[in-house]
C-alpha cells in the first residue's frame, strides 16, 4: 500500500510535471507511428498528448473565456495548436499534428517549470507557518499540560524547554537562555533573555528552561501577524501588475482580430498560398502572446518580500517593495524610532561629600514606589550600580529578586510632574525637578545649577536629590531616552543612497529633538508637533518630493504613517496601531534595514525593468522572423516559452 500511496501523493504535488512528461512520451510514440505508417496508431496516440498536455491550459481559458468574458494566453495556444492540427488533416499533411503537439508540449514544460520556480518563492515565504508548534506545555495546578496553541489564554504560564520552539508571545517569568531570533527578526546571533523580557513565537530556545507567562492572545502573537501580512502581500497585485494584467485583456483581443487578418488577407494582397497563410497566421498567435510580459514583475516582488522577510523586512504587499525603491524624503519619529524609547540614566553628578551610589539607592528608595518612567531608570540604575560596586546588602537594600525593598521607604508622596517625596531610613528624601527642590532647599549648590542647563540643553531630564530631616542636596541625576546605535550609520547610509531629504518629526521640546538630531546626522527638525502637524509636514515633503516614507512607532505616528506613500513601523516597539497601519514592518527594530528595504525596491525595480526589455525583445524578434518566414511553429514556441522562463528564473535573483 505504501508505494501506491507515495505515486499519488508524486502525482498531485507535481501534476503539471506528469502531464509534461506523459504528453512528451505520446508525442514521441505518436510521431514513431506515423514515421512507420501506422496512421491509425498515431491517430489514437496524439490527440491523447493534446488532451493531457493542454487541459490544464484549455479550462483556464475557457473559464476565463466564459467566466470573465476575456480572452487569455492559455486559450490562444490552445486554438493555435487546433488550427495547425486541423490545417495538418486538411492538407495531409501531418508532420503539423505534430507541430501542434509540441506546441503544447513545450506550453506544458514551460507551466511546470514556472511552477517550480514559483513554488520555491512560495517555500520561503510560507517557512514562516512552519515555525511554531501546534502545542504548548502549559503549568496547571504545579502539573505540564499540552494544549493546543489555539487554547491558550492570557495569564497562562508555559514551561519551554532547551531547543524547543517558544509557542506564543509572552514575557519571562524565571530562566535564563539564549534565544535564536534570526526567523523573526532577521538577527544573525542569538539573544540573551532573563527575567521580563520579551520572548517571540517563533524563536528557538537555546540551552536554558524558560517559564514564560502569555501576555497576549496567540492569535496577536508577532509571527502571526507575520502570517496574515505575507498571506495578504501574496494575493495583493501592485500596481505595475494590474497594469500589465488590464494590458493583457485588451492585447490579446488585439492579437485575435490581427491573426484572423494575417489568415484571410495575404493570399490577395501578396499573394501567399492559403497553407503558408493559415501557418503563419498560426505562429504568430504563439509569438505575439505576452506570457513573458506577464512573468516579468510578480516573480521579482515576491522574491523580494521573501528575500526581505529573512532579513526581517516585512512588506505587506509588492506595491510596497516598488514604491520604497522610489522615495526621496524620509521622516522619522523620535521617541521609539530614532530613540530605543526607554529612559536610562546617564549621568550622575553627587556634591563633593557623596557619591554617585549614595544618590542612586537614597533616589530609588522612593523611586520605586512610582510607575513613572524615570523613576523606573533610576531603581534600574541604583540597582546594577550596587551590584557593581559590590555594596554590601544592609538594610534589606535589596530583595531576593534584586530590587529595591518596597518596605524601604514610607509616607511616599508624589506629586505629577514635580517629584516624589518620602521617609526612608527615617530621613525625608525629596526627588523631583529644581523648581519643587526649592520648596524643601533653600539654596541649590552654585556648581550644580550651572551644570543643569547644559544638561538640559543636550535634551536630558535633570532630577534633583535631597535627603535629611532639614533637606541637604545630595546630587542630580541625568536622565534621557538612548538613541539607537545604528541610528547615525543608517543616517549616513541614506544619504549614500541618494534619499534627497531626511526630517525628523517629533512632539518632544526643540533642545531634546535638536540634541537627537544632533547625535545622528539629521539636519532638519519639527518639535512639539501633534499628530496632525506631522500629518501636515508629510503633505509639505510629498507635494515637493512625490514619494516620501514616514518610519514611526506609536499611536500618535498612524496618521502620518498613513498619509506617507510608504509608511514603516518598529516591529518590537511599535504599537498594534501603528504595525496595522504601516506599509513595511521592521522585525527587529534596526534602523539600518530602511537602507537595506530601499536597496531591495531599487534592484527589484532594475530587474522588472530588464525583464520587460527582455520580454518585448523576444516577441518583436519572434514577429520579425515569423513574417520572413524563418521561424516554424515549433522554434516560435521554443523562443516565447524560453523567454518566459527565462524572465521568471531572473526574477527569482532577488531570492539571494
Amino acid at each position: 500500500m505504501l508505494y501506491p500511496q507515495r505515486f499519488n501523493q508524486f502525482t498531485r504535488e507535481h501534476a503539471d510535471t506528469v502531464a509534461a512528461i506523459s504528453c512528451g512520451l505520446l508525442l514521441f510514440l505518436g510521431w514513431f507511428a506515423l514515421h512507420l505508417g501506422w496512421l491509425g496508431f498515431a491517430f489514437l496516440l496524439l490527440p491523447a498528448a493534446y488532451v493531457i498536455g493542454g487541459y490544464e491550459s484549455a479550462r483556464e481559458g475557457l473559464t476565463t473565456l466564459f467566466k470573465e468574458k476575456e480572452l487569455d494566453v492559455d486559450l490562444l495556444m490552445i486554438v493555435a495548436a487546433i488550427g495547425a492540427a486541423s490545417l495538418g488533416l486538411w492538407r495531409g499533411e501531418y508532420h503539423l499534428i505534430i507541430d501542434g503537439a509540441i506546441l503544447i508540449l513545450i506550453f506544458a514544460i514551460s507551466g511546470a517549470l514556472e511552477g517550480y520556480a514559483m513554488a520555491r518563492t512560495e517555500r520561503s515565504i510560507r517557512s514562516l507557518m512552519s515555525l511554531t508548534p501546534d502545542t504548548a506545555r502549559v503549568l496547571l495546578q504545579g502539573r505540564e499540560e499540552e494544549v493546543p496553541i489555539s487554547q491558550l489564554k492570557v495569564g497562562d504560564e508555559i514551561v519551554v524547554k532547551p531547543g524547543e520552539l517558544i509557542p506564543t508571545d509572552g514575557i519571562i517569568l524565571s530562566g535564563y537562555s539564549s534565544l535564536n531570533q534570526a526567523a523573526i527578526t532577521g538577527e544573525s546571533l542569538p539573544v540573551e533573555k532573563t527575567v521580563g523580557a520579551e520572548v517571540f513565537a517563533g524563536t528557538l530556545n537555546g540551552y536554558g528552561a524558560l517559564q514564560v507567562k502569555v501576555h497576549k492572545p496567540a492569535q496577536s502573537s508577532l509571527i502571526q501577524r507575520v502570517i496574515r501580512l505575507v498571506e495578504q502581500a501574496q494575493t495583493e497585485a501592485p500596481p505595475s501588475q494590474e497594469f500589465i494584467d488590464r494590458f493583457e485583456k485588451g492585447y490579446a483581443k488585439v492579437i485575435v482580430v490581427a491573426g484572423v487578418l494575417l489568415a484571410t488577407l495575404p493570399p490577395f494582397i501578396w499573394g501567399w498560398d492559403w497553407e503558408t497563410t493559415i501557418y503563419r497566421a498560426l505562429t504568430f498567435l504563439v509569438v505575439a502572446s505576452p506570457c513573458a510580459l506577464m512573468a516579468a514583475i510578480m516573480p521579482t516582488l515576491l522574491s523580494g518580500i521573501a528575500n526581505g522577510a529573512k532579513q526581517g523586512i516585512l512588506f505587506k504587499n509588492g506595491a510596497q517593495l516598488e514604491k520604497i525603491g522610489k522615495v526621496r524624503a524620509i521622516a522619522f519619529d523620535k521617541t521609539g524610532t530614532l530613540t530605543t524609547g526607554q529612559l536610562q540614566v546617564f549621568q550622575v553628578i553627587p556634591v563633593s561629600e557623596y557619591t554617585q551610589a549614595d544618590v542612586l539607592k537614597a533616589a530609588a528608595s522612593v523611586e520605586s514606589y512610582s510607575e513613572h518612567p524615570i523613576g523606573k531608570a533610576i531603581v534600574q540604575a541604583a540597582g546594577e550600580t550596587v551590584r557593581v560596586l559590590a555594596v554590601p546588602v544592609e538594610s534589606k537594600l535589596l530583595n531576593p529578586k534584586g530590587d529595591f525593598d518596597l518596605v524601604g521607604a514610607i509616607q511616599v508622596q508624589a506629586i505629577p510632574g514635580q517629584g516624589i517625596v518620602g521617609i526612608a531610613r527615617e530621613q525625608q528624601v525629596i526627588v523631583g525637578n529644581a523648581v519643587f527642590m526649592q520648596q524643601y532647599v533653600t539654596n541649590l549648590p552654585e556648581e550644580l545649577r550651572e551644570m543643569a542647563p547644559s544638561l538640559e540643553q543636550e535634551g536630558k531630564t535633570v532630577v534633583w536629590v535631597a535627603q535629611g530631616n532639614i533637606a541637604e542636596v545630595m546630587g542630580v541625576i541625568a536622565i534621557a531616552d538612548e538613541v539607537r546605535s545604528q541610528g547615525s550609520a543608517t543616517i549616513t547610509r541614506l544619504k549614500k543612497l541618494g534619499v534627497e531629504q531626511i526630517v525628523m518629526l517629533t512632539g518632544d521640546n526643540e533642545e531634546t529633538a535638536h540634541s537627537v538630531a544632533k547625535a545622528v546626522g539629521i539636519d532638519r527638525v519639527y518639535a512639539q508637533l501633534l499628530p496632525e502637524d506631522k500629518l501636515d509636514v508629510i503633505r509639505l515633503l510629498q507635494q515637493k518630493y512625490q514619494t516620501v516614507a514616514m518610519v514611526g512607532d506609536g499611536i500618535n505616528d498612524a496618521p502620518a504613517l498613513a498619509q506617507a506613500s510608504v509608511g514603516i513601523a518598529m516591529g518590537i516597539s511599535g504599537s498594534d496601531v501603528a504595525l496595522e497601519t504601516a506599509d513595511i514592518v521592521l522585525m527587529a527594530d534596526k534602523l539600518e534595514k530602511i537602507a537595506v528595504a530601499i536597496h531591495l525596491g531599487r534592484r527589484s525595480q532594475s530587474i522588472v525593468k530588464q525583464n520587460i526589455v527582455v520580454a518585448l525583445g523576444f516577441i518583436m524578434l519572434l514577429l520579425v522572423g515569423n513574417f520572413l518566414g524563418s521561424i516554424n511553429l515549433p522554434i516560435g514556441v521554443i523562443g516565447h516559452e524560453g523567454s518566459t522562463v527565462l524572465v521568471t528564473l531572473s526574477g527569482l535573483r532577488l531570492l539571494k
